[in-house]
């Protein structure tokens, strides 16, 4: 799905004068680097500035001349502003509309309308004011005495009291609406994640932990899931997921060097070091360690058990952790993630032993939903800056929307951000239907392959989208003041967190081969009856061409897995693209046969015509490939660590 597409870039342009005022000051922005200068004060003293040269103010006059002193010019650029995020929203209104029964519909569509523009008003502040003033650590008082304490700003304990007061968690598990809880619950997600300075990460923590708490129905995780799940600020607690460590991440039962030692009295003390803890300021946490005994000495391999910690003790005391350090990331500073050092840590156990693998997989599907839903948020919240900035910004002698090739760039980055929305909102829905307990076999099935095929596919058009998007607002694009490239920065977490692409797609093959091969069938299916549905209920005739294109792709995919089950690993990576490309036109046919609009018609067409849906590279995945990579690596030629 991936192409180079052009974009204007912009350099010159005239609008009228913007002021701010500032702290009861008059401040004035004047360059289109976003530089901010106060002008001089209207009465000047006379022993600080000295006399000008009349002959300089006359030329001014005669000229017109603008330039003097704190006089830079004339114009200055009107910045973008802000849409609703939920009711300016093409894809998601027209979604909801079309799937939700209409009692839930007109139930939460003024809570989503309302929280639309809280998001960008209230919340955006508190997330951009978590982004000036980051976390850091203060290891010891002044007197020496240790205290490991981690300082955060006041905005980022407002996130946290908003998050209870709107449910952000809470209304998964509520049982309000049924199967449509998980969806409402996304949606508002969604609208919260692009401008909430990062809390959105601990929440997908904590959302994973309820989960997890409700699945394994440990007597110790009852407490928890009550503070997980309130929308009391006083009560809600968040979540961390300590699983990472020195050895590794993504194979956590051969990378876990924690154990845990039986203290005799129901607990266990855990000592280890956690590499990558993210939320350390969280109330909680679920991590794994291999329990060791005097009959066990030595930690088993792949013998991981799950369990339930406390960060604080009764007296406000860490319980047991230090923290070593706090990471310095590309992105996502404002998120406090650490080194931890786990020294005898109170902890229970919360799985059987050897489990803890098994019994944390909740966890994982919840926070790679969350992943999804921040990758589709900050797409759609680059592109409504965009399209704002482009009907306020005057280049080469029209407004930068008036330009076709404009035009085209801004179409293609929606096509491909309305895909990603088609495809995370269908599956969260498939999520609550089968929390519900209402999925057929089929969906829980497409459910279970897509969801890490959802992941990497959406991970990846975020990084694309948002820096091209970057692109539509010239060198501002790039300043920091303008709190634009941040986007970006923080969009590069999302391909990494919650496991890499090549990862994902191994994933999706494990899921395949545990389904024994019921998985593809069931995802075969569903694309075919969700095309012939749309060719049935009499849509535009322009979306014939899109529905043959998917089926066509469809028949491609099916071929190459029959002819070659011999390439699966190799092709893992090009398969969960092809799946994701060929589900998500299904999906857009679908929504463009039931809402028949011109622009609903286009982006399926564009999605499915203009688009490879399939791209397999059979000679390839059948090449030395690491011959072509290690060609001239000569060890006697390395030079000792990077660092």
């Amino acid at each position: 799905m991936w192409r180079s597409v052009p974009c204007i870039w912009h350099s010159r342009s005239g609008e009228a004068l913007r002021s701010l005022t500032c702290t009861g000051r008059h401040w004035v922005t004047t360059t289109t680097q976003g530089s901010q200068h106060a002008p001089a004060h209207s009465v000047k003293d006379a022993r600080t500035v000295p006399k000008e040269d009349p002959s300089l103010e006359e030329m001014r006059q005669r000229f017109g001349i603008d330039f003097s002193r704190a006089k830079l010019g004339r114009f200055t650029q009107t910045p973008p502003h802000q849409e609703n995020l939920f009711s300016n929203s093409p894809f998601i209104t027209s979604y909801l509309t079309r799937v939700l029964p209409k009692e839930v519909r007109e139930a939460i569509w003024p809570d989503l309308a309302r929280f639309g523009e809280r998001a960008v008003t209230e919340i955006y502040r508190l997330g951009r004011e978590c982004e000036l003033n980051q976390p850091y650590v203060r290891t010891f008082d002044a007197w020496g005495n240790r205290t490991d304490e981690l300082v955060t700003c006041e905005a980022w304990k407002s996130l946290k009291r908003i998050s209870a007061e709107e449910g952000l968690i809470a209304t998964a598990y509520e049982d309000k609406y049924g199967e449509f809880d998980r969806l409402y619950q996304m949606v508002k997600l969604s609208l919260f994640s692009p401008v909430s300075g990062l809390y959105s990460c601990p929440l997908a923590m904590t959302d994973g932990a309820a989960k997890t708490a409700k699945a394994v129905k440990s007597p110790h995780l009852d407490k928890a899931y009550q503070h997980l799940t309130s929308r009391d600020p006083s009560q809600f607690w968040t979540s961390g997921q300590w699983m990472t460590e020195k050895k590794g991440g993504s194979d956590v039962s051969d990378g876990t060097e924690t154990v845990a030692v039986d203290a005799g009295d129901g607990t266990h003390r855990l000592f280890g070091y956690k590499w990558f803890s993210s939320a350390t300021d969280s109330d909680m946490s679920l991590t794994l360690a291999t329990i060791v005994s005097d009959l066990q000495p030595k930690p088993k391999s792949r013998n991981l058990t799950m369990f339930y910690l406390e960060t604080r003790k009764d007296d406000g005391k860490l319980n047991g952790i230090e923290i070593v350090k706090l990471k310095n990331k590309l992105g996502t500073r404002q998120l406090p993630t650490a080194e931890l050092l786990l020294d005898g840590t109170v902890a229970q156990q919360v799985s059987d032993e050897g489990r803890g693998v098994a019994s944390i997989a909740n966890m994982l599907t919840i926070t790679r939903f969350h992943n999804s839903v921040s990758a589709s948020a900050i797409m759609r919240r680059m592109l409504q800056l965009g399209r704002d900035y482009s009907q306020r910004r005057w280049a080469f002698g029209r407004m930068v929307e008036g330009h076709v090739l404009h035009q085209l760039t801004a179409a293609r980055l929606e096509v491909i951000t309305r895909g990603c929305e088609a495809l995370t909102f269908h599956l969260a829905r498939l999520l609550g239907r089968e929390e519900a307990g209402v999925a057929t076999e089929q969906e829980s099935l497409v459910l279970r392959v897509l969801t890490p095929i959802m992941k990497a596919h959406t991970a990846k058009a975020a990084m694309g989208v948002t820096s091209e998007a970057l692109e539509c607002f010239g060198g501002q694009g790039y300043i920091e003041d303008t709190g634009l490239p941040s986007h970006l920065r923080d969009a590069q977490v999302l391909p990494i967190w919650e496991g890499t692409t090549n990862i994902l797609s191994l994933d999706f093959l494990r899921a395949v081969m545990k389904s024994k091969g019921k998985a593809l069938t069931a995802l075969h299916e569903d694309v075919k009856a969700r095309i012939q549905a749309a060719e049935s209920a009499g849509g535009p005739s322009a979306l014939k061409d899109a529905c043959h294109a998917v089926s066509q792709a469809l028949g491609s995919l099916t071929g190459f897995l029959q002819e070659h089950p011999d390439l699966m690993e190799p092709a893992a990576r090009d398969l969960a693209f092809s799946i994701a490309n060929v589900y998500i036109g299904s999906l857009l046919v679908e929504q463009a046969a039931w809402e028949k609009s011109a622009a609903s018609v286009e982006v399926a067409r564009h999605w499915c015509l203009d688009n490879n849906l399939t791209a397999f590279m059979t000679q390839q995945y059948r090449t030395d490939n690491r011959a072509i990579v290690m060609e001239h690596y000569d060890p006697s030629q390395v030079y000792g660590p990077m660092f």
